[in-house]
């Protein structure tokens, strides 16, 4: 008969954990929280020192009832929720509704789910952490009043079912903040002149750098016209020839947020996806003989910091896998990124660097995979000795004029033979090659290529450079990221159109009451400061009564002010020339979380709602008499469809040409990626590069 009842959040957690401890322990799930505040009313007792009136979450009643049974058959109950502030709360709330004694060691943490991790947490349990449980709280408390107070306010005044966020208000006011930026934005001209030049039979390029011994900016054709007069009928000749060695050093272990950023650049996963598929990976895969494992460390922290244990790991595998000279001197440690980071947790790791990707990827699914390989050879890489690159930097005389080449040549990959950082705009660091150049060689002129630019506005978030600038600015925390910019969609603030956020008019008006009302929340210091208040309350230095108290005798003043003279506003839907083909009036455009669709005029009476198709200017490569248009999933992923559907079932994720083949003359489709677009026959192996107008291209 079992001895002990372990609770965790989730089945997986405990099928994982039970396999490690045996028959003397039971273990079960309490399906993440068992309590909260109820949602029919603010449970927030303001006057009495906030204190909050939870009740057993709608249908965790028999849950409960189950875990209370159990426990009363067992001599002990030991809870092992997640290790942070949210792990914590769920273990004090299980705690209480199990009516455990608060002076016993009933907590244990692990920051790995592995046999040896486990086996050493169940042997020094600790009591309930206060500090950690206070902190949840005071957020909970905190995001609760802002949200039943001010939500009211803007049914009221703007529109019913509308909704204020503390943390998600200031993300819709950092993508409103953009957008006013873009609107703002006035191109500027400039050139740029490229001269192809040749030393035998290799060709390079180099770009103007200076005239008459200054550096020139071209800002105006006139000034162009100026160089080339000055290199008119010139010898190209070499100048200078400048080598240096450079060092590139490795990126530090994932933390939570730039493991959702390089998810979204490398493997195109929103954030929210990228934390689903590393909390299978944490609570364990099933490896056959091995049994069911955790593959990676705790995926919400923003350390880079790694045990010794790990390090130590590494370096043997890195030593035997690619030889001594691809191990640093000093094992690598990474400075916290930010003072507010929390240093509770390890960086993201594999939980051992010897089950390599490829020795695991038949147990995994394809996401599974993607994710972990990315986990894996990013540790890898952030423990490995650093890239020596041979730079080359070459003047080119001519005339007055200064023209400069440079290349670079890897001399030693170090880090970068397993793993390099991917970046917002998609490029990558490669070799340029410039032929051997001595100071007098003289060069042939292939061509001069001037070339008028404009300059682009800054381009909107997407969700990783997003929750980058979140980070950055101090707002919210690794757990908060991801719900916020699932939360700001849902609510119709922002919408995301070509993968990039844009704010909606109901973003707009809503973000324009909260500033005239309440500023504070959109304050991105302010709400930085309060996540620093709330770290003060986790280690035990801040009382968290006293910083509600604190926030809360402004904000209810400004509640008073807002109830007061905030003006009704009315929205009116934008007419559509669409009739509804159910009962006959007008169709409106109304915004989702996925962009626009067409709704009926009369609803609730008629709810009828349809996408807004469109046509991109294709015949149907199945049918030949339909025509090609967008659509949209229900995941709000786009795809290709005929308009004669049902009648024509043709289907595509990519999207068509109206170019046929010229090899076969089927039918292609347009492919894209970070090097490039291209035309890919659907029925021989044709492929061509789509050459696009500069004009069309996105510059980060």
């Amino acid at each position: 008969m079992a001895d002990s009842l372990v609770i965790v959040e989730s089945p997986a957690k405990a099928k994982t954990i039970g396999k490690y401890l045996g028959s003397k322990f039971i273990v079960k799930a309490s399906m993440g929280h068992v309590r909260d505040l109820p949602k029919s009313q603010i449970g927030v007792e303001v006057e009495n020192e906030f204190n909050p009136k939870y009740i057993t979450i709608r249908g965790k009643g028999s849950i409960l009832k189950e875990l209370k049974d159990a426990s009363k058959k067992v001599k002990k109950v030991y809870l092992a929720a997640d290790p942070d502030r949210e792990g914590e709360a769920i273990a004090w709330h299980l705690a209480h509704a199990l009516e455990l004694d608060n002076t016993e060691s009933c907590r244990v943490v692990f920051n790995e789910i592995t046999k040896q991790a486990v086996k050493d947490a169940f042997k020094t349990p600790r009591k309930i952490n206060m500090d950690l449980v206070n902190a949840q709280q005071a957020r909970r408390i905190l995001d609760r009043l802002v949200g039943y107070k001010i939500s009211p306010l803007l049914w009221k005044k703007v529109k019913k079912g509308l909704s204020a966020g503390r943390v998600q208000s200031v993300a819709v006011k950092i993508i409103l903040d953009r957008e006013n930026e873009i609107d703002a934005f006035v191109p500027e001209e400039y050139w740029s002149i490229t001269a192809k030049l040749a030393k035998g039979s290799s060709v390079f390029e180099a770009k103007f750098h200076q005239l008459d011994g200054q550096k020139k900016d071209l800002s105006k054709e006139a000034d162009v016209d100026e160089v080339l007069k000055a290199i008119k009928g010139a010898t190209f000749k070499v100048a200078e020839v400048k080598e240096k060695e450079r060092q590139r050093h490795p990126s530090p272990p994932f933390t939570t947020s730039s493991l959702q950023q390089e998810a979204a650049r490398k493997l195109n996963f929103r954030a929210a996806k990228t934390m689903s598929v590393a909390q299978q990976l944490y609570e364990g895969v099933e490896l056959g003989k091995e049994g069911t494992v955790g593959l990676i460390t705790y995926m919400r922290t923003d350390s880079t910091r790694i045990a010794a244990s790990a390090q130590e790991e590494a370096k043997e595998y890195i030593d035997g896998k690619y030889g001594s000279t691809f191990v640093p001197e000093s094992p690598r440690e990474y400075s916290k990124k930010a003072a507010n980071a929390q240093d509770a947790h390890e960086a993201i790791r594999p939980t051992s660097v010897l089950r390599d990707p490829e020795s695991v990827k038949s147990f995994m699914s394809r996401d599974q995979f993607r994710l972990y390989k990315l986990v894996w050879e990013r540790f890898v890489a952030s423990q490995m000795a650093s890239a020596l690159l041979d730079t080359l930097s070459v003047d080119i005389a001519a005339g007055s004029a200064v023209f400069r080449a440079t290349g670079s040549k890897v001399r030693f990959p170090g880090f970068m033979k397993v793993y390099v950082e991917g970046n917002d705009d998609g490029t990558t660091e490669e070799e340029k090659f410039l032929p051997a150049l001595t100071p007098g060689d003289k060069l042939k002129k292939e061509e001069i290529d001037p070339k008028q630019h404009f300059t682009q506005p800054p381009p909107r978030y997407t969700e990783a450079r997003l929750v980058r600038t979140m980070e950055e600015l101090g707002i919210g925390r690794p757990s908060t990221y991801a719900p916020t910019l699932e939360t700001i969609q849902k609510r119709g603030y922002v919408a995301i159109e070509e993968k990039k956020f844009m704010p909606t008019e109901l973003g707009e008006l809503v973000i324009e009451q909260m500033e005239q009302f309440f500023p504070e929340i959109l304050d991105a210091e302010f709400t930085a400061h309060m996540e620093e208040d709330l770290d003060h309350v986790e280690e035990g230095s801040e009382d968290w009564v006293k910083v509600l108290s604190e926030f809360y005798e402004s904000f209810e003043k400004r509640l008073e002010v807002a109830e007061e003279e905030m003006k009704e506003i009315e929205i009116e839907d934008e007419v559509s020339d669409e009739i509804c083909e159910k009962c006959g009036k007008p169709m409106v455009y109304k915004l989702g979380r996925f962009g626009k669709f067409l709704a009926c005029s009369g609803f609730p009476d008629c709810r009828n709602t349809k996408p807004i198709v469109k046509d991109i200017g294709v015949t149907c490569p199945k049918c030949k008499e339909g025509h090609v248009v967008e659509r949209r999933s229900k995941k709000g992923r786009i795809f290709y469809g005929c308009d004669r559907y049902p009648e024509c079932d043709f289907v595509s994720w990519d999207r068509p040409s109206s170019k046929p083949c010229p090899k076969c003359g089927s039918w292609m489709i347009e492919k894209r990626n970070k090097q490039g677009a291209r035309l890919q026959c659907t029925s021989c192996d044709h492929v061509e590069e789509i050459e696009e107008n500069d004009d069309n291209d996105e510059i980060i």
